[in-house]
């Protein structure tokens, strides 16, 4: 991709109408743009970095058995009262068709998947079942002053599955849970996130949070120490719950406890028959027995994966991607002044191409080399490709880490085997 090209545009200064830290950078990398309040659309650069988290988010649900789908975001009013959610869920929008029928835009999916597979399972040979998608939700969110963090229209994986016996859900919930903390290290944001006991509500005893570490969340954890373990404020009160959760529990014991402001990057539920109950989704178990199948829940929001790293990750000069969800891997920046120089740069440019570089290449003529510099760091490309005199004179490139700023000099040929061996890690 030519720089020259890319439709985007970069701001100097903060804007001053985004009160949280990652739209405020989001947008002066020409990331974001927003339309109102929780609702942004993705210019180029933040499309392609929202790409790749999904992309991720793929990878990861094939290894536990997942397979995509995708279901309707318009839902009839119909399934949610069946569920008894209809009149619950007060950030549900909720909207009039013609013959003043009710719909509702979906904010999460049990309503519509749990029919959806339940009515091809009819024997205990047809589970487990494990479905997933990314797709568009919306939240009517009353506070929407968070950036990417808490949005009226936001990105949203939900993996559910379905299992005939209580102890093949808890093995697979734990699959899953060590799965999202693989993810979150590949976001660059693993070290920083916790495996968080929240209530459980209807669904089960507990469910769980992936909570990151941040000033700028809206969730308070407290974290055991020595652990990747913490508890959301919501049950730090519980006795009983504290004695549950924490080992050698006595009385007293949390006020020891890490108390840290962070946000909620995913949660996991064992939904157990909460809704396979109200549409009487049930399988015939190896001794001929009519059963009800069982349920669990997992989500994560990429766009909110996006936000939470463009906070935890970035620095004074602005973002700092990590390689696997960078909009490009490497930046190529030109420092040619001569047309001679120009197709140095240039023949550069269609090598590393061929080599299948993720690369962005900054041709721009009429704008200084510190000026690219700092939009560089600006943008956040894990790694820039700087050809300048030395190149010119020797063929040798400067390579600039982004996040460390090391940097080290090697020819194109060495630049291709040093990408290709750490590609591979």
């Amino acid at each position: 991709m030519r720089q020259s090209n890319l439709f985007y545009k970069t701001q100097k200064e903060f804007n001053n109408q985004e009160l949280s830290k990652n739209a405020q950078l989001l947008t002066r990398a020409g990331f974001i743009h927003k339309l109102m309040g929780g609702i942004y659309s993705y210019m180029p650069l933040g499309y392609r970095t929202l790409n790749k988290i999904e992309n991720l988010i793929r990878q990861y649900m094939v290894t536990v058995n997942g397979q995509e789908v995708m279901m309707p975001v318009l839902q009839p009013a119909e399934v949610w009262h069946k569920t008894g959610r209809w009149d619950k869920i007060d950030v549900l929008y909720k909207i009039k068709g013609h013959g003043d029928k009710d719909y509702a835009l979906s904010p999460t999916n049990e309503e519509v998947v749990t029919p959806f597979v339940t009515n091809f399972i009819s024997s205990y040979k047809d589970l487990p079942m494990s479905v997933f998608q990314i797709q568009n939700k919306f939240r009517d969110e009353p506070r929407s002053k968070s950036g990417l963090f808490r949005c009226k229209e936001f990105r949203m994986n939900d993996l559910y599955s379905f299992h005939a016996s209580q102890e093949d859900l808890d093995s697979y919930y734990d699959k899953v849970a060590e799965m999202y903390m693989k993810f979150y290290t590949d976001c660059g944001i693993g070290d920083e996130t916790y495996f968080t006991y929240a209530s459980g509500g209807a669904f089960a005893k507990y469910s769980h949070e992936f909570q990151t570490l941040t000033d700028a969340g809206e969730d308070t954890i407290f974290i055991l120490p020595g652990t990747k373990i913490a508890i959301n404020r919501e049950i730090i009160d519980d006795k009983a719950a504290l004695r549950d959760i924490v080992p050698n529990y006595t009385d007293g014991m949390e006020n020891s406890f890490e108390q840290r402001r962070a946000v909620e990057v995913g949660n996991i539920f064992k939904l157990g028959t909460r809704f396979t109950g109200p549409f009487n989704a049930n399988f015939v178990d190896k001794d001929g027995q009519t059963k009800p199948v069982i349920m669990g829940c997992y989500g994560i929001g990429p766009s909110r994966v996006m936000g939470t790293v463009a906070e935890c990750l970035s620095d004074d000069k602005g973002l700092v991607w990590p390689e696997k969800i960078a909009p490009f891997e490497w930046h190529l920046i030109s420092l040619a002044i001569k047309d001679s120089e120009t197709a140095q740069v240039e023949d550069l440019y269609r090598q590393l191409r061929d080599a299948n570089f993720d690369l962005l290449y900054d041709d721009r003529q009429n704008v200084r080399g510190g000026n690219k510099f700092a939009e560089s760091d600006l943008i956040g490309i894990p790694n820039k490709i700087i050809a300048g005199r030395n190149f010119f004179n020797t063929g040798n490139l400067e390579i600039q880490n982004r996040a460390t700023g090391n940097t080290q000099q090697m020819n194109l040929a060495d630049l291709i085997q040093f990408a290709r061996k750490n590609k591979c890690k």
